[in-house]
């Protein structure tokens, strides 16, 4: 799933960034450019890997008591069970969370990698792995409950009661989830898990933009790449 959302999610990024610098001379400024670039990239990938996601969330979640043997396996199940709707549970909470998640996180990426860049002493000579935590923190922090109710919506369906935690609640669409939580466990509740997240997101954005910026550098450097 990361491998082909990144390549989907960077290719597209570079894509619209290109078309829109074809605007003259009615260009966008920078950091609005950067936000459409990312909100398009964003959720062009997400859309187009989220049944992938959705699997991930789904395995994820399965206790000893297994729910799924294999990938094969789920997909056929899912496929017989819940029809082609089942492979995209939560998919426009999932695109509702990206679209602004990726355009601040680019916009915030494009705006401090600049400035940190001139910095001495940063790790690896470069600004772009403090850039990308820094906008991944921002970013997450911002969107955070679109991207908790798209893994509650993500376990629903037929075996919901089946999963490590047996007391999911059933939940209906996008609001109504969102009604539910704050109903429930208060506005406190849209943001649990939000330490472990920022954990995870931090420096996997870090290594990410890092690895993006020295390929890309790389690949202008043999003339592949504008």
């Amino acid at each position: 799933m990361y491998v082909c959302y990144g390549a989907l999610q960077f290719t597209a990024y570079r894509t619209t960034t290109q078309l829109l610098a074809q605007l003259d001379p009615h260009r966008l400024p920078p950091s609005l450019e950067s936000f459409v670039s990312g909100a398009v990239a964003g959720g062009l990938a997400t859309a187009s890997t989220y049944p992938l996601d959705l699997l991930r969330t789904r395995f994820a979640a399965q206790g000893t008591e297994r729910i799924y043997t294999s990938l094969l396996g789920s997909v056929q199940d899912i496929a017989r069970n819940e029809g082609p709707a089942g492979f995209f549970r939560g998919c426009s909470a999932a695109v509702v969370q990206i679209v602004p998640y990726m355009g601040l996180f680019f916009t915030t990426y494009e705006s401090l990698r600049p400035v940190l860049s001139g910095l001495e002493n940063m790790p690896f000579g470069s600004g772009d792995a403090a850039a990308g935590v820094i906008a991944s923190v921002l970013a997450k922090t911002g969107v955070f409950p679109l991207d908790l109710v798209r893994k509650r919506l993500q376990v629903q369906g037929p075996t919901r009661t089946q999963y490590v935690h047996r007391n999911i609640p059933e939940y209906r669409g996008v609001s109504s989830t969102i009604a539910m939580i704050v109903r429930t466990q208060g506005v406190r509740g849209l943001y649990r898990g939000l330490t472990v997240s920022l954990i995870k997101a931090a420096p996997a954005s870090a290594i990410t933009m890092w690895t993006y910026e020295r390929s890309l550098k790389l690949l202008r450097d043999f003339s592949v790449a504008e």
